[in-house]
């Protein structure tokens, strides 16, 4: 018999994955099944009490998948897991394809009666919320998104990807106006030409619309800091009236906030029809554990 608890996977086990069983931990409706990594053989102290395997398929009762791997390995993991039945949460972070995959995801969630939740991590996620709020509130007039300064986890990552790179690390620094610089540090591997590694970083989607400097370093891991933050501003029109200003701001340590949110769409996937949700099309009270009356006495 099915516990209670919103069974839930982990699947990968890099920083995302790690905050993520602390967020599972926390969580009073929620309870680990188990982790899936390339390599089972390798089990940190901290999983010891837990099945960790190779692929989904071996583990059992689970009700949500919590994607931690690389943006570029999401849809394929997504539609695995959807097909064994298994309805899942990532924290894809390409703006641009975002509605391509969402279209792709919702074909097989619906088909297979399981919900997949998309882009779900703090920008795209959290912040997209906030977002579509200041339009809501001041319909006409510019937003802009400040990013850092701080290590963007998918640029790290899609550095890290690049033949010749053995450890990298990625820097947003904010210009103003929703301009950034970024900063990559990379740790190469020997006999590659430092010229033809930045071409190939520049190159990148994740890099080739921003002003990019990459720089060699002995050793990337004493640099990493995995803090980061946001300041949006808005302003505009409400109705007919001009000069309305909005701002928001955060900071935080990436892959925990991360990693927090996917969580709380995991409780919320156990809670919408099937198909392919972003953040912003989900009620914010189903991200919150227990009644919703309760919360509505004591946050509206």
């Amino acid at each position: 018999m099915k516990s209670e608890k919103i069974g839930v996977a982990i699947v990968g086990y890099g920083n995302i994955g790690r905050y993520a069983l602390e967020a599972i931990k926390a969580s009073p409706d929620c309870e680990l099944r188990g982790v899936v990594r390339r390599n089972p053989n390798d089990v940190p102290e901290e999983l010891r009490s837990y099945s960790v395997v190779a692929s989904l398929e071996q583990l059992s009762n689970v009700d949500v998948a919590l994607l931690a791997s690389p943006t570029r390995l999401v849809e394929q993991a997504a539609r695995k897991a959807l097909e064994l039945g298994i309805s899942t949460v990532d924290s894809f972070d390409i703006h641009g394809e975002i509605v391509s995959l969402r279209r792709s995801l919702d074909e097989v969630a619906k088909k297979t009666g399981r919900v997949a939740i998309t882009a779900a991590g703090w920008d795209p996620g959290s912040d997209s919320v906030v977002r579509i709020l200041m339009q809501a509130m001041v319909p006409q007039g510019i937003t802009y998104t400040n990013f850092g300064p701080g290590m963007s986890m998918g640029h790290s990552v899609a550095a890290k990807s690049i033949p010749g790179v053995k450890d990298a690390l990625s820097m947003t620094i904010p210009l103003g106006t929703s301009v950034h610089r970024r900063i990559v540090y990379v740790e190469l591997e020997e006999g590659y030409d430092p010229d033809q590694v930045s071409a190939s970083i520049k190159s990148d989607p994740y890099f080739v619309h921003d002003e990019t400097h990459v720089i060699a370093v002995k050793c990337v891991a004493d640099l990493k800091d995995v803090g980061h933050g946001v300041v949006m501003s808005r302003k505009g029109v409400s109705g007919c009236t001009h000069n309305q200003m909005l701002d928001f701001s955060m900071r935080i340590n990436n892959p925990a906030l991360t990693s927090q949110i996917l969580v709380a769409c995991a409780r919320a996937a156990t809670r919408l029809s099937p198909g392919c949700y972003t953040l912003p099309e989900i009620a914010p009270i189903d991200l919150l554990p227990g009644d919703r009356e309760e919360w509505i006495s004591k946050l509206v």
